[in-house]
Formats: structure tokens, sequence, C-alpha cells
């Protein structure tokens, strides 16, 4: 997710500590913290996956390693958010979300989304600033199938998981450029997802189209 200016300044503080526990341990610290992260707490993805890319480029990490750790986390870390929201339900998330540094506005976000595409939220806010960390609390508000849930979060996480991971090794040493072009890659990365979808439309349009003049020749 990306921090607002007041958020920004106190996630500083904890930047380093963040940065020596992935270096520390690993494919569990990129778990927990992915974890941590998709459970609403304002970690911002590009740091973690960010510096994962990083360790992969000094051949610290493998990518499939990073990216199965990635996943499992930000996995278990929408699940818990979804439960909160579908046991909680809003006034819950309200009244105590604060607590665990869950911005009110952030939440209005993912429901605005939420209540406009309904499920296909789920899987294209993954690939989004802010609304991708918060959306599994409207999901659960809305008691929305669990197995739908899981199917469309785990499809939207992926490509995004695995593209920061390839910025991060890609910018090698420079990696950290991320934090600050974090808000403007998402947006690039929806533009070229949709681009690729509008392609691939158009082509299986044409297949279909020629399968058609074939069949009533």
């Amino acid at each position: 997710m990306i921090l607002g200016k007041d958020d920004s300044v106190n996630m500083e503080q904890f930047s380093t500590m963040f940065l020596d526990f992935i270096a520390a341990w690993g494919y569990v610290a990129v778990a927990v913290l992915m974890a941590a992260e998709n459970a609403c707490i304002p970690i911002p993805s590009e740091l973690i996956l960010g510096f994962a890319g990083y360790l992969i480029f000094s051949d610290q990490m493998t990518f499939m390693g990073a990216l199965t750790a990635g996943m499992i986390g930000g996995m278990a870390g929408s699940i818990f958010a979804y439960v909160v929201g579908h046991k909680g339900g809003r006034s819950f998330v309200d009244k105590y979300g604060h607590y665990f540094f869950i911005k009110k506005s952030h939440v209005d976000i993912a429901q605005n989304w939420f209540d406009k595409y309904g499920l296909k939220a789920v899987f294209f806010s993954r690939m989004l600033p802010v609304v991708r960390t918060f959306i599994s609390l409207p999901a659960g508000f809305a008691h929305v199938d669990m197995k739908k849930f899981l199917t469309l979060t785990f499809a939207g996480s992926l490509p995004w998981t695995a593209l920061i991971l390839l910025a991060g090794m890609m910018l090698g040493k420079s990696w950290q450029i991320m934090l600050k072009i974090g808000h403007e890659a998402s947006l690039a990365f929806v533009a070229i997802c949709a681009v690729v979808i509008v392609v691939m439309y158009i082509r299986y349009r044409r297949k279909k189209n020629v399968r058609e003049d074939l069949d009533n020749v």
C-alpha cells in the first residue's frame, strides 16, 4: 500500500527494522510482513517485496522462494482481514481499527470500490495502491463466498507480487526508487494489464469470427 505524508514519517522509523528482519529471517520475514500488510497494517508492499527483489538480485534469495513466501503471507493476511470484516462488520472496524493504524478513509475507499464493482474489485484492486490492502474488509462485510474471495485474491495478488519482485531485481541496488514511484508504478501496471486484456479479447474475437466463417462455408 501507499502511505500518506504523516504515515510515511512514522514508517521511516520502522523501515530499517523491517529490512533487518528480512535480511535476517529471509522468506519467513517476507511471509510475516506480507501477512501484516494484507491484514491492513500499514507496511508498504514495495518495501517488503522491493527489498526481497534486491536480495534475489544479490543471490541471497530465489525468485520462486520469495514469490511463494509473499503469496503465502499475502493470502494469510487477506483471509484474516476478510474474517474480521465478516465476523465484526463495519462498526467493529470503525471502532477498533485505529488501534491497528487502520484509517476510516482507507476503508471508505475500498468500500466504494466494492460497492461499485462487487467481486470484480477483489481481483482488480489487488493491483492498486491503498485499495489492494483494504479490499478484504468490505468483502467480509458483504459475506461474499469464501472460495470466490480466495480465488480472486490469489489471481489478483500473484501478478502484483511477481511484478514488484521483478522490479526490485531489475533495479538492484537502486531498489528503493520503488518507494518513491510506487503509486505511479501501480497505475502503469494496471494500464498495461488493461491493454493486454483488450488485445487478447480482440484476438479471441477475430479467431472466433474466422472459425464461424469457415463453418458457414
